[in-house]
């Protein structure tokens, strides 16, 4: 089998493996093998494909990396889309634990109340994270 053959077959594995993982780094590497392919099918040398597809991949390793970096914040529930959203107490569960029930998008959740926040029900909260199902909620800023 051509050596162009094999760089191909490579490079599409790579990629197939990359839609299940969806990191962007095999997908990098994937590219990587197709410019091997390349320089094998211009009738590189072994250690010129090998070359071009170190060179093709690392510096997309390095660039998807940077571009991860860039996009990350700094907590776990950065990337929680309900942030600042506004939901209201229904009722204490335990007021000393600072659990209560919230509504919440027409249904009722678990929530913690940050210490400090004065809340009774019917009071106005704001989504500050989540700890697996249970809200972590705070007081809602004042209107200025």
């Amino acid at each position: 089998m051509e050596p162009y053959l094999l760089w191909i077959i490579a490079g599409f594995a790579l990629v197939i493996i990359e839609l299940i993982t969806g990191t962007f780094y095999l997908l990098v590497i994937g590219v990587g093998a197709f410019a091997g392919a390349a320089v094998a099918w211009a009738g590189g040398s072994y250690v010129a494909q090998a070359v071009g597809a170190c060179v093709v991949a690392l510096a997309g390793t390095w660039y998807v990396n940077r571009w991860h970096r860039t996009r990350q914040r700094g907590g776990a529930n950065d990337n929680f889309l309900d942030l600042g959203q506004p939901v209201v107490l229904e009722a204490w569960v335990d007021a000393n634990s600072r659990t209560a029930r919230v509504t919440y998008r027409g249904t009722t959740w678990d929530a913690r109340v940050a210490a400090g926040a004065q809340a009774e029900p019917g009071a106005t909260l704001i989504i500050n994270g989540q700890d697996g199902s249970t809200l972590l909620v705070g007081a809602a800023p004042s209107p200025h």
